[in-house]
């Protein structure tokens, strides 16, 4: 099986990196500079943990802008350390780095440091003091000519103010235009499923690398993070997102908006990985995420994580039940492939991208209308259709007009006499007779 490779985040595209300490306005400054609120804003600091990519176009150029975590190299909180490490990464890729700082409060001890840090990386820095929507910032701006990073430029991330005017100094920084800056055609996957159910880890393992933040607290992954790879040939944006809660079990802003954006990722994507933990029962919120994905109409594999520790107790009948719990709990995306796997021993994660590319081949299938025709006369002559007050339901012809997902029409007499019952047990004999695995398959009935 083919290792994953990463590549560029966004292909060729230049990478800008927003750095800082924690809380000086780099996720306002982010969504400013991409145009939509992927990045969560609060006024609290570590809210950003990840590394959170978006696309920022410009003066005819298009760049790949990264988001990180509030910067404390030494900060003994173990969490923390990993937002730093993951703030480096970033800092090690990209083109342009931009420095933020507090314009109302100062020039901070940890500002010097980072600045330190930033010089000794020898890349191109604009220092960026935020929140010049205040006179009395734009005129102190001064101060942070001791950081030893050139010419403060004051901005304000919230109103935009001087954004313009940094973003024509970011393009005389970038490195000359390479061939190729556009991107091919990419597959979206995202990893959904409730707080704790091993997302992170199982990106992680797929892609060989700390990608994602993998900490015993529910609910560590409050951004939904990209990452993309190449994969048997095929451009891959993976997308780790935030736990999924019950709303009444929302308790902060913060997991409301994370909540939010994971839903939102399913609608940016073409393949949904609904991950479920194999040491609890399946609940309603596995449910309700499961009907998540099917109202999007996506591809779609279930993937049943931590599945070594039930094959380290030894219980089969234990096993058994397990697999027809999902079975039977999950039955209405039944269409689904399970795959039980486990993301800390790597068992059977060789699988889930190769189940991945097959559901999404599905989704794009195509059916030629003279083969769907025959599939379905042979289907009615079968089992005919029941009478309904004295009327049968009659096929006239039938067509497959889309794709993601798969959609056929049926020319019928009248789409009243269609019984929900009837209406799966044609959607059965297709699926028999052409696959559609992992993949909703929509019957519309027509006069």
């Amino acid at each position: 099986m083919t290792k994953p490779q990463a590549i560029s985040e966004a292909g060729e595209k230049p990478v800008v990196a927003i750095l800082g300490r924690p809380n000086v306005g780099k996720s306002a400054l982010f969504n400013r500079l991409t145009g939509r609120r992927q990045s969560i804003v609060a006024d609290i600091p570590g809210v950003t943990r990840d590394r959170i990519y978006g696309e920022c176009e410009w003066g005819g150029r298009t760049m790949a802008v990264v988001d990180t975590g509030g910067m404390d190299p030494e900060d003994p909180d173990l969490l923390r350390q990993h937002v730093f490490a993951q703030a480096r990464v970033a800092m090690d890729e990209a083109a342009v780095l931009l420095f933020v700082v507090d314009g109302q409060a100062g020039v901070h001890p940890l500002d010097i440091e980072l600045a330190d840090l930033l010089r000794r990386s020898q890349k191109p820095t604009l220092l960026l003091v935020n929140k010049a929507e205040s006179p009395k910032v734009e005129s102190d701006r001064f101060e942070f000519y001791q950081l030893g990073l050139g010419d403060p430029v004051p901005i304000s991330a919230m109103h935009g103010t001087y954004t313009g005017d940094m973003l024509d100094m970011v393009l005389q920084l970038l490195p000359a235009r390479q061939a190729g800056e556009v991107s091919d055609e990419e597959m979206a996957v995202a990893l959904v499923g409730r707080p704790n159910v091993g997302k992170s880890s199982l990106l992680n393992c797929l892609l060989g690398e700390e990608r994602s933040l993998v900490h015993h607290e529910a609910g560590t992954t409050r951004d939904a993070v990209d990452t993309l790879f190449e994969f048997e040939g095929r451009r891959i944006r993976l997308v780790d997102t935030a736990g999924l809660r019950r709303r009444s079990k929302v308790d902060e802003d913060i997991e409301y908006y994370s909540s939010l954006r994971s839903l939102q990722a399913l609608q940016r994507s073409q393949v949904a990985m609904l991950v479920l933990d194999a040491g609890e029962p399946i609940s309603a919120q596995d449910q309700r995420i499961a009907g998540e994905i099917q109202k999007a109409n996506l591809a779609s594999v279930i993937v049943v994580n931590k599945w070594d520790i039930m094959l380290k107790q030894g219980n089969a009948k234990a096993q058994q039940k397990y697999i027809q719990s999902v079975a039977t709990q999950l039955d209405f995306v039944a269409y689904s492939p399970v795959i039980y796997v486990s993301a800390r021993t790597g068992l059977e994660t060789h699988d889930i991208l190769a189940a991945a590319l097959d559901v999404h081949e599905q989704w794009g299938r195509r059916v030629d209308t003279s083969t769907l025709n025959l599939v379905v006369r042979e289907a009615i002559a079968m089992q005919p259709p029941p009478s309904y007050k004295g009327q049968q339901l009659k096929v006239l012809y039938v067509s497959q007009p889309k794709t993601q997902p798969p959609t056929v029409v049926l020319k019928v007499n009248s789409p009243k006499l269609v019984h929900f019952s009837y209406r799966r047990y044609l959607e059965n004999q297709l699926r028999a007779a052409f696959g559609f695995v992992g993949t909703p398959l929509i019957l519309r009935f027509e006069v």
